[in-house]
C-alpha cells in the first residue's frame, strides 16, 4: 500500500523535478566531461572573493581564531541571541554531514585520491565567499518584535539592494531565495536526513531483524519530537544543542578516523603523494585531469555549501556590533568541512582499501568504501561510523529546520503562529521521510538548494564592494589598536 502511494506521489511530481533538476544542475560538456554550471558559478564567484579581498582566507585565518576564542569582539552586550562559537556550530552541524562520510568516498571511487586535491583546494577557496555572505548576514540583519534575530540572504538581498535603488529586482530575488530554502529545507534538510538517519539505525539494529524494520512511521515519530524539543525554542535552543553536539560527533569521527590512519601509517606518505600526483595525472579516469578537478569542486561545492548562502542565517543571529567579525569566523567553516573532514575521510580511504582498479568500475558504493575501510582495522568500527552518520543527519535537521524558518519567516511574518506552523511542518516531513521513497520530492528539494546560489551569489557581487570598504576600515581600527 505504502509502496503505491509512493510511486503515485513519485510519477506525478517527476516532471516538475525532472525540468528543476535539468534547469539547476544543466551541464555542459568541456574536455569530455561533464561540467554543472552550477558548479562553475560557485567555483568562479570563490575564486573571484578570494582575490578581491586580498586572500582573506589567509590573511584572516588567525583573526578568525582569535575572535571564536573570545580574544577579539567578546561583549556580549551587542544585538543577537548566540555566541560567536554557537553561531560557528550551527553552521557547521548544517554542512558537516553523511555528504562528508559519502561523497568523499564516491569521489575517490570514481576519480582517484587525485580528487581529494581539488576539493581541498575548492574548500580553500569557499572560505572568501562564506566571509562575504556572513558579514552580510550580520550587517542586514532585521531584530523582530519579540526580540529574536532574522538574517540570511532574503533580508540581505532586500535591503541591499534597496540602498543601491534596486528595490524590485531585490524584493524579487529575496522572495526567490526564501521560497528555495523553505522548500530544500524540507527535502534535503529534513526529509533526506530522517531517512539517512533512519537506514542507518536499521542496519546497526539487526537489519531486517530489526524491531524498527518497516516501522519507519515509529522512528520517524521518535526522531520528530527529539528534533521538536529542540527547534520548537529557536536559535537560543538549537545553539545550545548544537555547541555540545558538533564537537563530540566530529571528535568521535577525527579519533575514529586518526585511528585506522595511525594503524596504516606506513601508507601515509603513499596516500599524500597519491593525492597530489594524480590530481594532475590521474590513473583510468575518463576525461583525465578536468574529469577530477571538476569532480573535486563538485562534491567540495555540495558539501561546505558556500555561495549557497544559508550559513549566513545561523551566523546572523550572533552577539554582535561588528559584522565582520562573524564573517571572519564563517570562514571556518569551509577549512573544517572540507579541508579537514573530509580530507581527513580520503586518507583513511587511500591508505586502507583504496585500489587504483576499482576507479569508475562501479564495484563498490561510496557508502560501502567508507564502512569497509574502518572495518579493515577494528572490525566494529562500522557502528561508530554508523553512530556519526545518524548524529550527522541530526544535527543537519535541526540547522537547517532554522533555515527554513527564516525563509518561512520573511514571507510571513515573525509571528509566534508563523514560527509555529512551520515547525509543525518541519516535524510532520521527518515522519514522512523515514516512510517514503519519495525520489522526484528529494531530487526537487536538492535542487532547491543549490538554485539559492543563483541569486545568492550574484547578490554578493553586487554588495562585495560595500563590505570591501568596511573591511578596509576594520583593519585600519585593528592596526590602531595595537
Amino acid at each position: 500500500m505504502n509502496d503505491g502511494i509512493d510511486q503515485a506521489i513519485n510519477d506525478a511530481f517527476e516532471p516538475i523535478a525532472t525540468a528543476m533538476v535539468n534547469f539547476v544542475f544543466y551541464s555542459v560538456s568541456f574536455n569530455g566531461t561533464d561540467l554543472p554550471l552550477i558548479v562553475a558559478w560557485l567555483i568562479l564567484g570563490a575564486t573571484f572573493f578570494t582575490f578581491y579581498f586580498r586572500f582573506i582566507n589567509i590573511r584572516g585565518f588567525s583573526h578568525a581564531i582569535k575572535i571564536v576564542l573570545g580574544k577579539f569582539d567578546n561583549d556580549q552586550r551587542g544585538p543577537g541571541e548566540v555566541s560567536h562559537f554557537q553561531a560557528l556550530t550551527t553552521a557547521i552541524s548544517g554542512t558537516v554531514g553523511v555528504g562528508n562520510v559519502v561523497h568523499v568516498a564516491v569521489a575517490i571511487s570514481i576519480g582517484g585520491p587525485g580528487a581529494t586535491f581539488w576539493l581541498i583546494v575548492a574548500g580553500f577557496l569557499g572560505m572568501a565567499s562564506k566571509f562575504v555572505e556572513c558579514t552580510l548576514g550580520v550587517k542586514y540583519r532585521q531584530t523582530n518584535p519579540d526580540g529574536s534575530i532574522s538574517g540570511g540572504p532574503m533580508f540581505y538581498i532586500d535591503k541591499g539592494f534597496s540602498e543601491l535603488n534596486m528595490p524590485r529586482i531585490g524584493k524579487t530575488m529575496a522572495w526567490y531565495y526564501a521560497i528555495c530554502i523553505m522548500l530544500g529545507s524540507l527535502g534535503a534538510g529534513c526529509m533526506f536526513q530522517a531517512n539517512q538517519a533512519y537506514v542507518q539505525f536499521v542496519n546497526v539494529s539487526g537489519g531486517d531483524a530489526s524491531v524498527f524494520a518497516d516501522q519507519g512511521w515509529l522512528f520517524g515519530l521518535m526522531l520528530a519530537i527529539l528534533t521538536a524539543v529542540v527547534i520548537i525554542g529557536g536559535i537560543k535552543s538549537i545553539a545550545r544543542v548544537t555547541s555540545k553536539l558538533v564537537p563530540f560527533m566530529a571528535l568521535l569521527y577525527v579519533t575514529t578516523a586518526l585511528i585506522v590512519i595511525g594503524a596504516n601509517y606506513e601508507k601515509l606518505p603513499y596516500a599524500v603523494t597519491a593525492i597530489i600526483t594524480q590530481a594532475f595525472s590521474p590513473e583510468g579516469v575518463t576525461g583525465g585531469v578536468i574529469a577530477v578537478l571538476v569532480l573535486g569542486f563538485r562534491r567540495a561545492a555540495f558539501s561546505n555549501e558556500a555561495g549557497i548562502g544559508s550559513s549566513s542565517v545561523a551566523h546572523a543571529a550572533v552577539k554582535t556590533k561588528e559584522p565582520l567579525t562573524q564573517g571572519f569566523v564563517a570562514m571556518l567553516e569551509p577549512f573544517i568541512d572540507t579541508v579537514v573532514v573530509c580530507t581527513i575521510t580520503a586518507l583513511v580511504i587511500t591508505v586502507t582499501v583504496f585500489e587504483p582498479s576499482m576507479v569508475n568500475d562501479g564495484t563498490i558504493s561510496g557508502v560501502e568504501l567508507t564502512s569497509s575501510a574502518f572495518a579493515s582495522v577494528i572490525p566494529w568500527f562500522p557502528y561508530v561510523l554508523a553512530v556519526v552518520i545518524m548524529l550527522f543527519a541530526y544535527s543537519t535537521m535541526i540547522s537547517w529546520s532554522y533555515y527554513g524558518l527564516e525563509g518561512f519567516i520573511y514571507i510571513f511574518g515573525p509571528g509566534k503562529a508563523a514560527k509555529l506552523t512551520f515547525n509543525m511542518i518541519f516535524c510532520f516531513f521527518i515522519v514522512v521521510g523515514c516512510t517514503t521513497q519519495l525520489t522526484s520530492v528529494l531530487d526537487f528539494s536538492d535542487a532547491m538548494i543549490f538554485a539559492m546560489a543563483l541569486a545568492n551569489v550574484a547578490a554578493l557581487y553586487v554588495l562585495g564592494p560595500g563590505v570591501k570598504r568596511d573591511l578596509d576600515v576594520y583593519w585600519q581600527r585593528i592596526a590602531e589598536k595595537r
